[in-house]
């Protein structure tokens, strides 16, 4: 870490800092808030970004990636993360939680600070030999991220976090797996988590018939037709017919199915029917 790296922001802002609850429609690839071991993530050059684990109230590993070498010029630090398996995904999700510091609050900085930074990612069919050379062109850039709040030094004073949500969509992945790289050309930056998923229409039942789980087309204006199956002891009066939208949202439900003779609807199911009294009651069968 440079001189400048002690604007950095301060590792017990960062305590509270705790996975998010996911949502039925995500598939998560990576989460780095609910990793327990090393990240073994990589550093270009090694005195670039430092990798910095803290442990929160309930005892698991906070992993934060900090730089701020903001007095220095022609900054050029790269941050590699593990190879990430694609699995179903036709395009991911990249989810940054990170924290920035205002250049203005940075006295004799002179212009060589910066309140950006750069996210690059490389496609690959298996994970990259340790030997494998780093090349910055070897990536294709997705976006470069700004923040839309900044700290000073009067909030590390205070202990206020400025934490900042940003999400990018990364695609189409067509090869197995990717890398992600995080390019820092000056900023003072704290990478406080980094979670990547991709959405599906979870497997669901609609009109008595069941929808299997759907990954949404790379087109995000396409929706996928999905054809349903009648549950037991029903047929189909309708073709039942789901469409999974780009959003992971099932959507337009088609046709219907209904219960074979003999049986009724009971919490989505169709189950046999119950002979009642005239009284509406179903009688005791139980011997006396």
């Amino acid at each position: 870490m440079s001189s400048g790296g002690k604007y950095c922001v301060f590792l017990f802002l960062l305590k509270s800092i705790l996975s998010d609850p996911g949502t039925s429609n995500q598939v998560v690839l990576l989460d780095t808030t609910t990793v327990l071991g090393e990240l073994d993530w990589k550093t270009y050059p090694v005195n670039g970004w430092d990798a910095i684990t803290e442990m929160d109230e309930q005892n698991r590993p906070i992993h934060t990636f900090q730089v701020c070498h903001v007095m220095e010029p022609n900054q050029n630090n790269w941050l590699r993360s593990g190879w990430i398996q694609r699995q179903a995904a036709q395009r991911v999700y990249v989810e940054l939680r990170f924290t920035l510091r205002d250049c203005n609050s940075i006295p004799w900085v002179s212009g060589t600070c910066k309140e950006t930074f750069n996210l690059f990612y490389l496609q690959t069919d298996g994970p990259l030999p340790d030997s494998t050379r780093f090349r910055p062109t070897d990536y294709a850039k997705v976006d470069t991220i700004a923040a839309d709040e900044s700290f000073t030094q009067t909030d590390l004073g205070d202990r206020v976090l400025r934490l900042n949500t940003e999400v990018r969509e990364v695609g189409p992945i067509t090869q197995k797996g990717f890398y992600l790289a995080f390019q820092d050309v000056g900023a003072c930056i704290a990478l406080v988590s980094v979670k990547v998923f991709y959405k599906r229409c979870p497997s669901t039942l609609r009109n008595l018939a069941a929808f299997p789980e759907t990954v949404p087309q790379m087109d995000s204006s396409s929706l996928v037709e999905v054809r349903g199956s009648c549950v037991e002891n029903a047929e189909e009066r309708d073709t039942p017919k789901l469409y999974c939208g780009a959003d992971g949202d099932w959507l337009v439900p088609l046709g219907r199915c209904v219960c074979s003779i003999g049986h009724e609807e009971m919490d989505g199911y169709c189950q046999v029917k119950q002979h009642r009294s005239l009284s509406g009651e179903i009688p005791d069968e139980t011997p006396a």
